[in-house]
């Protein structure tokens, strides 16, 4: 597997010792490999770790399949996937409501990695999941097509550095933004579900716009601040306003789709930083979401 990655022309110069290890946060093995093996190249040239790089150069990686260990999935139906936003790095679809984002077991088939799997396959490329959404919940979320970029993903995330919005239509009038900072821990008597638990819950924050508030019914935005599962239906359940149509946590059940939906994110590109702005539409409803 060969990857090139040309820094941001911004790029402050910095040792290739430092850009593997601090930046790319490549493990420590790879790097020996890499080294060893000489299979690092700068602008076409062979470039030794202590030497420097900037802004504009090519950093060109030659990295065995061996190397990396990727727990394969079988392959699903390809012509599922809606892409939002892809390149060779990254890839952000738009999961349809009614399907997992990954299979539990090997075995198991018709999640999305499974038929994101069969997409990536002509690219000899692997879908590697960074965040989730609920089976129920519609929307753009976002996988790594090489073992390179996911642990800067995953520090991005941490780093609270993805910006996420979800469109939801919860029950009854909310009528003021809110802010809801409750810990979130698991429901001792139904796996399935989470609660709000101060004692001994993960911290967990959700941002709520109104949008539109109507006698019945409000569409709200939801800005995460962390990703805890069930967040934003645990955290509306919570003050008394549940998603409609969820099946955990609405105790009067209606018809229909759980209505939530990932509709937009944000992130600095892990390698050019470049700004990366995806929205899943049309979403639960036309209304641009604008507020950040």
């Amino acid at each position: 597997m060969r990857y090139t990655i040309t820094l941001n022309t911004r790029h402050p110069a910095i040792t290739i010792a430092e850009l593997l290890e601090k930046e790319w946060l490549i493990p420590r093995k790879i790097r020996y490999f890499l080294r060893v093996r000489k299979n690092i190249w700068c602008n076409g040239k062979a470039i030794q770790f202590h030497q420097t790089v900037t802004g504009g150069d090519s950093i060109t990686l030659q990295i065995e399949e061996s190397d990396y260990h990727y727990q394969g999935v079988y392959l699903g139906e390809k012509e599922n996937i809606q892409r939002l936003y892809e390149d060779e790095h990254i890839i952000v679809v738009n999961k349809a409501v009614g399907i997992k984002t990954h299979p539990n077991q090997p075995t198991e088939k018709g999640t999305l990695q499974n038929d994101l799997a069969a997409y990536l396959a002509e690219q000899k490329a692997y879908p590697y999941v960074v965040h989730r959404l609920d089976k129920e919940t519609s929307g753009a979320i976002l996988f790594a097509k090489n073992p390179l970029v996911l642990p800067i993903l995953n520090r991005l995330l941490e780093q609270k550095k993805i910006y996420r919005s979800y469109q939801a239509v919860v029950q009854g009038k909310l009528r003021d933004d809110l802010t809801i900072n409750k810990k979130i821990g698991r429901n001792r008597h139904d796996r399935r579900k989470r609660i709000i638990d101060e004692k001994k819950g993960l911290n967990a924050i959700t941002h709520v716009h109104v949008i539109k508030s109507e006698k019945k019914q409000t569409q709200v935005q939801c800005i995460l601040e962390t990703g805890r599962t069930h967040q934003i239906r645990v955290h509306l359940a919570s003050i008394g306003h549940p998603v409609i149509g969820d099946p955990l946590y609405q105790k009067r059940q209606s018809n229909g789709r759980l209505m939530l939906h990932a509709y937009e994110m944000e992130l600095l590109h892990p390698f050019t930083h470049e700004p990366v702005h995806i929205q899943a539409k049309p979403g639960l409803w036309n209304k641009e979401l604008l507020i950040k």
